[in-house]
């Protein structure tokens, strides 16, 4: 059987697997028959706990995971670049600062987390362009400029909420992640966003493809090769932007999941934006539920997990330098 069909159903049975476990086990602990009848007939007061409580989360960690790892793939893609993530360049921690400032200075105006996260992300995005392009976008250059554009926002939204102590608690508690309390109003607001960003960005995925080529192939095929990389950026902070408005700040899952799917299901971005999203899905419940478990009824945020896993990760990726020089 072909390798990419292969991956294709292990990624998938892993993930309803890990959904199943994840919606089983907690404070609340059923069977797997019960939770199935349960969810079909709502007979049984576990379940509908269950419901209400887990399955919002649930929800939210796939697709969260699901955004994040496709919104690496276009980063990556559109910079040439196999270190590019939203985390370690900054666009989620300025996404994440310009909520909070929206939030504390222009409550008349703060119609949408997600609009203001966008916002941020943009600017940020911007920001790496402009100070990491010189005759093209060099990866290394990119991931030392994009570092210092996270470490300036993260030090300005900590400063805010320092400042304004009365937000210490409930800011304080996302700065890492989010996963936690989440509710159907969350779901309502992910679902839309998310597939709406997912399918923007397998619409493109041929523009990604043609990026691989060097610019001036692409630009004699007639195509404007600023105006691709623009909205393919575009589309990428915007999926990074609707995971950290409810999901807050996990770093490193835009960075894992496209390496490793590009190893099994290769390079093309109509196959690789699929499988991404799968495994991204997969990655960041697993975190989730692993973090919720562990040690309960203490919880390790998913964003903690992943910093342990993407550190090493990220280190592995740079003693590989001859990776460096392109996707």
């Amino acid at each position: 059987m072909n390798k990419k069909i292969i991956s294709f159903i292990v990624v998938i049975l892993a993930l309803v697997g890990v959904t199943v476990y994840s919606a089983a086990k907690g404070s609340i602990s059923v069977g797997m028959m019960t939770l199935v009848d349960g969810v079909l007939h709502r007979n049984s007061e576990e379940v509908n706990v269950i419901i209400d409580l887990r399955f919002p989360r649930i929800i939210v960690s796939i697709l969260t995971g699901a955004i994040l790892a496709v919104s690496g793939v276009l980063f990556q893609s559109v910079m040439r670049n196999p270190l590019a993530d939203a985390g370690i360049m900054g666009i989620s921690a300025g996404a994440s600062f310009f909520t909070l400032f929206g939030l504390l200075f222009l409550p008349s105006l703060f119609i949408s987390s997600t609009l203001f996260a966008f916002l941020g992300g943009a600017v940020s995005c911007c920001i790496i362009y402009m100070l990491s392009w010189k005759s093209g976008l060099k990866p290394l250059r990119v991931i030392l400029t994009g570092i210092a554009v996270s470490a300036m926002f993260t030090g300005l939204r900590e400063a805010l909420v320092n400042i304004c102590a009365y937000f210490n608690v409930t800011v304080g508690a996302s700065n890492a992640s989010n996963l936690t309390m989440k509710t159907w109003e969350d779901v309502e607001l992910i679902v839309p966003l998310g597939l709406l960003g997912i399918i923007l960005a397998f619409l493109v995925s041929p523009w990604c493809n043609m990026l691989k080529l060097q610019d001036k192939k692409v630009v004699q095929l007639g195509v404007n090769i600023q105006l691709v990389r623009i909205l393919i950026s575009v589309i990428a902070v915007f999926l990074a932007a609707v995971a950290t408005s409810i999901a807050g700040i996990i770093v490193f899952a835009g960075l894992i999941i496209p390496h490793i799917s590009r190893q099994l299901v290769g390079t093309n971005h109509h196959i690789l934006i699929p499988f991404s999203a799968l495994a991204g899905a997969f990655l960041i419940l697993t975190a989730d539920t692993f973090g919720r478990l562990l040690i309960a009824p203490l919880e390790i945020p998913a964003s903690t997990i992943m910093a342990v896993i993407g550190g090493p990760f990220l280190i592995f990726l740079l003693r590989k330098g001859d990776k460096l020089n392109g996707v």
